[in-house]
């Protein structure tokens, strides 16, 4: 797993830095509405400046990367500040490294590109109707020696995740530090109709009005269905 560097580069790179954390990234706290109330995952978190963010709103969060400075800090300032966080130091770039972490609501991913196996494991460790959300430099910021080309996140490392989630939003934004990409995502389910039909019936009592019609309840799930059938199912 490298993104502007190996694990020796960010390892040297976090020990140098002052004894804070960074700010949190704003695109970020900009969207932090879109976030399911529950869990994290942030990958590739760094020395935490996100996971300290969520921490602070009472998100329960996971932060993994393959730098054991930055987990040495993050866990640092999460005591400092009494947080109780969760960390684990993966490469991202080993099959299957993620087995072990369970499900969650939310999944960030914050300046780094994952590669489509990745993103295949990101997807099967996702809660139905969770948020996916990635940002960083994108496909139309100038590489150089630091951020190099095979590190910008392009619209197409996505395309086979089409089937599985909801695009959300979808901003191309430039500032000073270059071109920057962010893509928010909800998980969908897909059901057959049979088990369609099953949920269907039983909408009403789940959202606790008996005799709340179908499509005010559908609403208030807010679900998108993909029914897999060669006939409509009737509502």
């Amino acid at each position: 797993m490298e993104y502007m560097g190996n694990k020796e580069y960010w390892d040297e790179k976090f020990a140098n830095r002052s004894d804070n954390p960074l700010s949190p990234e704003e695109s970020v706290t900009e969207n932090i509405e879109y976030f399911k109330t529950g869990t994290v995952l942030d990958i590739a978190c760094g020395d935490g400046r996100n996971t300290l963010y969520l921490l602070e709103r009472g998100f329960g969060v996971t932060g993994v990367d393959f730098s054991c400075k930055a987990l040495e800090r993050l866990n640092m300032f999460a005591k400092r500040k009494g947080y109780p966080v969760n960390t684990r130091q993966i490469d991202l770039s080993v099959k299957d490294s993620l087995a072990a972490l369970g499900i969650f609501d939310n999944i960030l991913i914050n300046h780094y590109r994952p590669d489509k196996q990745q993103l295949r494991e990101v997807e099967s460790h996702i809660a139905d109707y969770g948020l996916l959300f990635i940002s960083g430099f994108g496909h139309k910021h100038k590489a150089d020696s630091k951020i190099k080309e095979e590190d910008l996140i392009q619209p197409t490392d996505f395309k086979d995740m089409e089937k599985s989630f909801e695009l959300i939003k979808y901003t191309e934004n430039q500032d000073d530090r270059g071109f920057l990409l962010l893509i928010f995502s909800v998980k969908e389910i897909h059901i057959n109709p049979h088990a369609f039909c099953r949920l269907a019936s039983r909408l009403p009592a789940i959202c606790g009005a008996a005799q709340m019609e179908r499509e005010n309840c559908f609403s208030n799930f807010r679900i998108r269905f993909h029914i897999q059938a060669e006939f409509p199912v009737p509502l």
